[in-house]
């Protein structure tokens, strides 16, 4: 491979972006039907024992609290749910298993109904995928018969649980870095496993982040890839003399000269300017760097501590004598913020000496655990970073590493069903219903209203009543300036039913969605809480189905 090939692929991903259509097509094996909990077809084989195979259910996919202690959620997985609906059969060694793990006793006619079960007759509706969405606010509505929408359930709880939760953490470090900040997700050696480290990538993508350093992501999804070269690059050489190649063709003239005499040369002169003595610097270091450069010369991006700076830039102003130009450092250690503002001032130094600007705009990398409150405080102590790199607390969401959806019944054979619990919060919302994005005067939306299918959607300029769902006083009159219907149709009589976006376009979905937020929505503390409510008809048949169905107690 030449060096501009490989520089290609360091800073650009280029094998992936050549391949445009491959997502598209990508399907996770093990995403299949047998991916699920036991009682699920346990449960189907009493259904089916108890002649409800003609039944036809709705359930509810949806979740009761914000993940990261804020008041937004992005919804993501459903490219995934609608492949796994596409696929969904059971194999003949998937019913050979399942004949030996149920219980004996098991009739062979449960088993060929199983064989020939699809998800044809199932119609889903969803919420469009990057979108803000809202507790109690289904994500996902089922309808279909019984035995198979029940089957379809753990399945789509895991492919939206951690893909929602992953794009909204990826979304909120999107929000504190800025738009102008550079991220890069670095978590696959941290993550939950294979299956984790890739869904981290893909998803903190959709989230906001930049580029992955998954190389296996780059090429099933199309996301640029980024890296460099760990410490172990650097403490593989300990002097000069293990360089065995030294010499570099100049970019435009094929003049070679030696690098290393090139750096040596530019760091007795930088340690005069800079005021550092060269015995601070490591010898192996700087072969490292070298070799490093002249492996990719149109891509050189160093590891760098306080005492790595000097040789970085003699290689660095090495490299520009033989027509190329470095890319920045990367600091894994240390007072990030004052290590920042030292790089950035030593690079604006020797611009300014060597009258070349492109010094003074070398890429500053950042990577060393940093969180939220990390890039926060940075923020706040004036850093100079172009970039953070992000792993461990991105990928495994260890402020919350579950988001807690759950997939309910509200409707059998068109008679509503709730489930009721002295936790309110528990309390589900009953029967088929539909939900709207209402949008204030300023443009911003308002409230989310949830109707039953019946009523007439709200009309623009039309005073709507909106109630919330269990507490009687809170209720305000609501005039909308925008209506949007949340729900789309995404698969009906066996197939996908809308033209699928491509990751980018999720990913732009989503920073278009958070637009539509009110500032104190998003923000990190306090944020304000986005109201969902129901009205005044769903609110009625909540409370009278709640009666009906309570049992009431006797005092003796």
């Amino acid at each position: 491979m030449s060096s501009n090939n490989a520089d290609l692929l360091l800073e650009d991903g280029a094998f992936a972006s050549s391949k445009n259509s491959w997502n598209r097509y990508y399907h996770n094996s093990v995403v299949q039907p047998l991916l699920t909990d036991l009682y699920q077809i346990t449960m189907a084989y009493a259904y089916w024992k108890s002649g409800k195979i003609e039944d036809h259910a709705v359930f509810d996919l949806f979740f009761r609290t914000n993940p990261f202690q804020g008041e937004f959620t992005i919804f993501a997985g459903l490219e995934e749910c609608l492949k796994f609906m596409e696929s969904f059969h059971y194999s003949e060694t998937d019913i050979e298993y399942l004949k030996h793990a149920l219980p004996n006793g098991i009739e062979e006619e449960f088993f060929e109904y199983l064989s020939q079960l699809t998800a044809k007759d199932v119609t889903l509706y969803a919420i469009e995928e990057g979108s803000v969405a809202f507790p109690r606010v289904p994500l996902i509505k089922v309808m279909g018969p019984l035995i198979i929408v029940q089957l379809l359930e753990t399945t789509l709880l895991t492919l939206v649980n951690y893909a929602s939760l992953m794009a909204t953490n990826a979304a909120r470090y999107r929000m504190v870095a800025g738009r102008h900040i550079e991220l890069l997700e670095f978590g696959l050696r941290r993550a939950q496993g294979p299956d984790g480290g890739l869904s981290a990538s893909k998803y903190s993508y959709i989230g906001g982040f930049d580029g992955t350093s998954n190389v296996l992501a780059g090429k099933l999804f199309n996301i640029p890839v980024k890296g460099t070269h760990a410490h172990a690059y650097i403490t593989s050489f300990t002097g000069i003399q293990e360089l065995k190649t030294r010499v570099l063709e100049h970019k435009e003239t094929g003049d070679k000269r030696d690098l290393l005499e090139l750096a040596i040369q530019h760091r007795s002169q930088l340690s005069k300017i800079l005021d550092i003595s060269t015995d601070e610097s490591s010898e192996g270091e700087l072969a490292a760097m070298v070799s490093f450069a002249i492996a990719f010369p149109g891509g050189f991006m160093a590891l760098v501590d306080t005492s790595g700076l000097l040789n970085f830039c003699a290689v660095a102003l090495a490299l520009h004598d033989q027509g190329y130009m470095a890319k920045g450092i990367r600091i894994d250690s240390g007072d990030l913020a004052y290590l920042s503002c030292l790089a950035r001032e030593t690079f604006e130094r020797i611009a300014e000496r060597f009258k070349l600007p492109w010094f003074s705009r070398l890429t500053i990398v950042a990577s060393n655990d940093i969180n939220e409150e990390t890039i926060l405080s940075l923020n706040e102590q004036g850093h100079k970073i172009d970039c953070f790199g992000i792993g461990t607390h991105l990928v495994t969401c260890q402020r919350q590493p579950a988001l807690g959806c759950v997939y309910k019944m509200v409707e059998i054979n068109t008679q509503p069903r709730i489930k009721l619990s002295q936790d309110v919060a528990k309390v589900t919302m009953p029967g088929n219903k539909n939900v709207f994005r209402l949008y204030g005067a300023d443009g911003h939306a308002l409230i989310d209203l949830l109707q039953r299918v019946e009523e007439n959607p709200p009309e623009v300029g039309q005073k709507v009543l909106c109630r919330h769902p269990f507490q009687e006083s809170k209720r305000a009159y609501v005039i909308p300036t925008n209506v949007e219907a949340l729900y789309k149709v995404y698969w009906a009589d066996g197939r996908v039913t809308q033209a699928m976006p491509s990751l980018n376009e999720v990913r732009t979905r989503v920073q278009e969605s958070l637009k539509t937020l009110r500032q104190d929505h998003k923000r990190t503390l306090n944020p304000t809480p986005y109201k969902v409510a129901v009205s005044d008809n769903l609110y009625n048949f909540i409370h009278d189905l709640w009666l009906q169905n309570a049992p009431i107690g006797e005092l003796s």
